[in-house]
């Protein structure tokens, strides 16, 4: 309770001038406070309606944090409506709306020795200024209740974010990155020349890998061996999708369902999940922006 609401409610039996005294606030400030009584009222009912849209937004994406519901609710809205990110973080810190927070920090990579020296082409850099020019992949584990693990390994362009290949198995053979950049191969129709950057995992040093990527044109790069900061992109893909879809469980309730939750995330991930590094657009949306600002003539 404030000072100044203590002053409230006490001063039918005080005199303000005494409880002001004692509270060592000034009566002007007080009676100030009074005449604002009807204004604060009037955003408490705003932030209830605020609050509501906000859980609306976060019913279809509970990880959703301040910035991210910030530009859900501006999205397609005129200008005299839209709502400032610092206000949506006092109403979801004071209705008690956080986005997921859950982090966990989990080995996967088993360093291998490599078949040829790989240099870092990346060097921590993951923006590109247009798409199909830089990739970064990784594989994570995917825990099932029953039991057992599933692995994901992903394909990630770094100019828009978008998850354009990824594969799914029960085992972490080579079979399953090559798996994930034939995907991506199909989904931008060529690849040639541009630079895949990977850690120095098994499979991305193996042979048949390497094979793989000479097939489709790529150029690979590696960061240094046990520093996740060197594929940091990838590692944040991972446990976005994680995070996102286990919401605090400890693992997949069985492997048909985890399968399902990652196709439907992937797909909202490319297509309705915003993204920072995209101005809080989908990664999809993203590039078709782009493209559409490079199509129009100089």
């Amino acid at each position: 309770m404030s000072r100044f609401q203590f002053v409230a409610d006490h001063r039918d039996t005080y005199e303000v001038k005494r409880l002001c005294q004692v509270l060592e606030i000034n009566r002007s400030s007080f009676y100030a406070w009074v005449e604002a009584a009807p204004a604060r009222e009037q955003r408490a009912v705003d932030d209830q309606v605020l609050a509501d849209r906000i859980r609306a937004v976060q019913k279809d994406d509970p990880a959703y944090g301040a910035p991210r519901v910030t530009a859900e609710l501006n999205d397609g809205v005129d200008p005299d409506e839209r709502v400032n990110h610092k206000r949506v973080a006092r109403v979801m810190r004071e209705h008690h709306l956080p986005g997921l927070r859950l982090r966990r920090r989990v080995r996967t990579t088993i360093p291998a020795p490599a078949d040829q020296d790989v240099p870092d082409l990346i060097k921590r850099d993951f923006t590109a200024e247009a798409t199909n020019r830089k990739y970064v992949g990784d594989i994570t584990y995917l825990p099932i209740a029953t039991g057992g693990f599933l692995y994901l390994a992903t394909v990630i362009d770094c100019c828009s974010r978008a998850l354009v290949g990824w594969a799914i198995a029960d085992h972490m053979r080579t079979r399953l990155v090559t798996d994930a950049l034939d995907m991506a191969a199909a989904a931008r129709g060529s690849l040639a020349g541009a630079i895949f950057h990977s850690d120095h995992g098994a499979q991305y040093v193996s042979k048949d890998f390497a094979a793989a990527a000479a097939r489709h044109g790529l150029r690979l790069s590696r960061g240094a061996v046990g520093s996740s900061a060197d594929n940091a992109l990838a590692e944040s893909l991972n446990a976005s999708c994680k995070r996102e879809l286990l919401a605090g469980a400890h693992a997949f309730p069985d492997a048909v369902t985890c399968r399902r939750r990652i196709f439907w995330w992937a797909n909202r991930y490319n297509t309705r999940r915003r993204h920072s590094a995209c101005g809080y657009q989908a990664p999809f949306t993203y590039e078709a922006s782009l493209a559409a600002t490079l199509a129009i003539p100089a």
